[in-house]
Formats: C-alpha cells, structure tokens, sequence
C-alpha cells in the first residue's frame, strides 16, 4: 500500500478528507510509529475500518515495541488499538469503557489520574502522550477519526496457541476456568480455581461491571496448610469493586476497599513497587485491618508475577502467594525469595553475624522494621556496612518486641513506643 505524507493539526482542529491510512503518516509521527504502521497495513479489517468508519487509533511508540521481551510471541492485535467511535481526549472519561474491534470486541479501560497541570490518561496500562495525541481527521465517506500515542503496546488476552481452544472477550471467571487455553507463560492457577469452586465463589467473577481481580499462582499455595486457609472471605479479598486497576495507572500506597468488608472484618488492598536501584517490581498488600477467629489482624505482600490482564469485567493481575493468609513468619519472609523485596536487608543480617537472627526466631512477638533493597544502595552507607559492631547495634534499633499493626502506629503516632528505632517504610 503507497501512502503520501500529509501533515495533521493537533488538539481541536479537523482537516479535510484523507487517505484514512494517511493519518499514522504526519511529518511528526511517520518515523517515531513505523511499526505500528507496517501492522496496520497488513491487516485487511483494519484498513476497512480505516476506509469506511469513524475510528480512534491508539497508536503505540516504536519504543513501546522494543520495551517487549524479545521472545515473546508476535500477535497481530491492531484491532485492538482500534475503537469504531472517534474519541478525543475530552471524550475518553475516567472509569469508563470503550469497545475495540477485536474479535470479541473487548473493552479498553479508560482511566485518569489527577496531575499537576492536568489528568494523566491511561488506556490499560498505557499512557496516552497527550502532546503528541488528539489529531483528527475525516475520512474519504466523512467519518471522523482521531489518533492518540501511546506509551506501551496494548495486550489483549490471547489463547495459548492458534490449535487450542479461542478465547475471545472472557470475563474473570471464563478467564480463570480457561487459564489452560490462554497464553499465561509458565504460570497456572488451578489451585485458586479449585478453592474458588468449593467454596461457591464463582458469582464474584462472573458478575458484570467493574472490577480488580488478584489470582494467586499454583506457586503460591504452599506449604500444605496454606490451600485450605482460602475460604470465602478470603476470596472476597483478592477482588476490588468499582475499579479496574492498572499497575501504572494506580496511584501507589493508596488502600481500596475489596469485597471482604464486613461488620467484623475489613480488608483493604494498595499497590507499591520495589526497587533494588535499577530496576522496579510491582507488588500489593493486603491489610486486614479488623479480623477474626480465622482472619489475623495484619500485611500480606505480593508479588505480581503478571500484571495487567484485561478482561470483560475488569483487570486480573497474577500474584505469587494469596491475600490476607498471614502464616509466614517474619523469618521465612526474609528468607523466601533470593530476589525479593528484603533480599539486601537478609544478607546484611547473615553477612553481620551476632544473634540477630536467633532474637527474631525466639521471640513470641516482634515488629521488624525493614530496609529494602533501595535503601542499602544508598552511597552513604558503605562506611557503616564494614563496621560490624555498628551495624549490630543499628540492625537491633529495626526490632520491636512487641506487635504493631500499621494502624497502631499510625493511631499511637509512635509515641507509646518507648524504644528507639528507625522507622523505614517497606
């Protein structure tokens, strides 16, 4: 397909009719978003949809297509990045849903976020670049179409392979009872569907609407003991209401309330990120604030191994160990993962010698005050890390012996704690 360069106006202005194609090719934008084009010119339903019908384009960067692992498998999807309504960016509202022209039609979740100057707006995970977005243009049958830029190639949710059963436009629960047939890399999540079966919870991610859903990974479920502590409520507690939640378009330490909200238990869930200086991992916490019998008081992390599944009915993110199943203790969190979160802190501790390791062992209850990875990289700390004697004294101000929930500390503002200690966010 031969197309010729013709310069559009940003923001507001329309300019007459087009070679629809013609709309990717702009003296800005002809270079930086070749690879989205050659997609769009090998792909028949696209190009009519280009010719005969109002479109709004979400167009990813060529960076964005770099920033995808290498081997991961190419799946034409330019449909979608396509919408048959033209939608400026005054017209894409937070909250809402709009429908691409990908087999199934599933949505793309709008969302914005408040900034200094003017809302972010985030289509999925992707941000749109708003001082390169908003051209428009009408098509040769007058259609009005709109071009935004994007910082991320959009994802739909894929089958494993073209030989194994298709998938289009699943909502959570089709998502979960089809995890076999979709394209989740190694990961599996039949444990979590088992629980979901048993305890008749499969109405939470079936229901239409709104929703952000975490899945624990098969990985997560040991050791034995922990499958069986996923009863009803806790299910409840891996599923936000009201908002479909994207990794980078969520505001960070900010608690949602999730369906486990009862008069006698109440449970939130916030995401965060770690980082070891170089690169950033996105996690979540759970936090029960009131519990039960069944249900301690107190913060899970997790991993997201996956994030950013889109489905019918809202997001999935996969996560490494369930929510609100506090049976980890404060060793075996430390010692868990090579890489996680406390890894740096860990090696500190065994690095240092000393009995820091026995106090948290032997005691009954304890509040350790944790460094992450980020913190130890800090230049200024090299001097204190050669001087063992020091750093004993400095590791045992990170101990509590006594439990404090995040909020007892943030009721008590730390001042019936009669200890010195530094205070260091995890």
């Amino acid at each position: 397909m031969m197309a010729h360069v013709v310069p559009l106006k940003a923001d507001k202005s329309v300019v007459g009719q087009q070679n629809p194609v013609d709309l990717l090719l702009t003296i800005d934008h002809g270079v930086l978003l070749f690879q989205f084009y050659s997609l769009l010119e090998n792909s028949p339903e696209a190009n009519t949809t280009l010719w005969y019908r109002q479109v709004t384009l979400f167009v990813p960067t060529n960076q964005a297509f770099q920033k995808r692992p290498p081997n991961k498998e190419r799946v034409d999807s330019v449909l979608y990045h396509m919408t048959n309504l033209a939608r400026t960016l005054e017209e894409l509202q937070a909250g809402m849903s709009v429908l691409s022209e990908l087999d199934g039609n599933p949505p793309l979740w709008i969302t914005r976020r408040p900034g200094q100057y003017r809302d972010d707006i985030y289509v999925n995970n992707a941000r749109i670049i708003q001082e390169r977005s908003n051209y428009q243009q009408n098509n040769l049958h007058s259609k009005k179409q709109v071009l935004h830029v994007i910082d991320e190639v959009l994802e739909p949710v894929a089958s494993f392979t073209k030989d194994t059963l298709q998938i289009y436009n699943p909502d959570a629960y089709q998502f979960l009872n089809q995890s076999e047939n979709l394209n989740l890399e190694s990961h599996r999540v039949r444990s979590f569907r088992q629980r979901v079966y048993q305890n008749n919870k499969a109405d939470v991610f079936k229901k239409a609407g709104k929703f952000t859903f975490f899945i624990p990974v098969d990985e997560g479920f040991k050791p034995p003991p922990r499958p069986e502590k996923i009863d009803q409520k806790v299910i409840d507690g891996h599923v936000i209401p009201d908002y479909v939640l994207f990794t980078d378009a969520t505001p960070k330490d900010h608690d949602y309330n999730t369906l486990a909200n009862y008069d006698m238990l109440r449970v939130t869930i916030s995401f965060t990120t770690q980082s070891d200086g170089r690169t950033s991992r996105p996690y979540v916490k759970s936090n029960t604030h009131l519990g039960d019998g069944n249900h301690a008081e107190g913060v899970v992390l997790a991993e997201i191994v996956k994030a950013n599944i889109p489905v019918k009915n809202g997001v999935v993110h996969l996560i490494h160990r369930p929510l609100m199943v506090v049976d980890t203790t404060v060793q075996q969190f430390l010692e868990e993962k090579e890489d996680g979160p406390l890894f740096k802190f860990y090696e500190v501790i065994l690095d240092v010698g000393g009995d820091f390791m026995n106090k948290i062992t032997n005691m009954r209850d304890l509040t350790l005050f944790a460094p992450s990875n980020e913190a130890w990289a800090d230049s200024n700390l090299n001097n204190l890390i050669r001087n063992r004697e020091k750093l004993r004294e400095i590791l045992n101000l990170h101990l509590v012996q006594e439990r404090l929930p995040i909020d007892k500390i943030k009721e008590n503002n730390m001042n019936q704690v009669n200890k010195p200690f530094v205070f260091v966010v995890l």
